[in-house]
């Protein structure tokens, strides 16, 4: 007989924090954390910032004060946010948003020096 396979952990709770510009997440299974807006934008899971094929573009600039205008859920297994710069096309699933959440230290880290390294603002 085949080992059942358990259940990827689901969200209980997504919150978006205006004060504090972030996205505060809960699953189910304990884990809590928190992705910057800017981190939310500039990581967003669509063909503007991911490119197309094995082009990627350059990475955004200007979105460090970016904020969340809204989010709506897709079936059950993501949420397409709206931010104030008009981008609403990326479809972020709970394991991505959780990846997010884990490795933001390090995303942003990369991103900074990215922006640097190309002479690009992130205001």
């Amino acid at each position: 007989m085949a080992a059942r396979k358990e259940a990827p952990p689901w969200p209980a709770e997504l919150r978006f924090s205006k004060s504090a510009a972030e996205l505060r997440l809960r699953f189910d299974d304990g884990y809590e954390g928190a992705i910057p807006y800017e981190l939310l934008r500039i990581e967003s899971p669509s063909a503007e910032t991911k490119g197309h094929g094995s082009d990627r573009p350059p990475p955004p600039a200007g979105k460090r004060k970016v904020s969340v205008t809204g989010a709506d859920p897709v079936g059950r297994y993501a949420v397409r946010i709206r931010f104030d710069d008009g981008h609403d096309t990326g479809l972020y699933t709970w394991a991505y948003l959780r990846e997010l959440a884990q490795q933001k230290d390090a995303r942003i880290t990369k991103y900074v020096a990215q922006m640097k390294k190309l002479g690009i603002s992130r205001e």
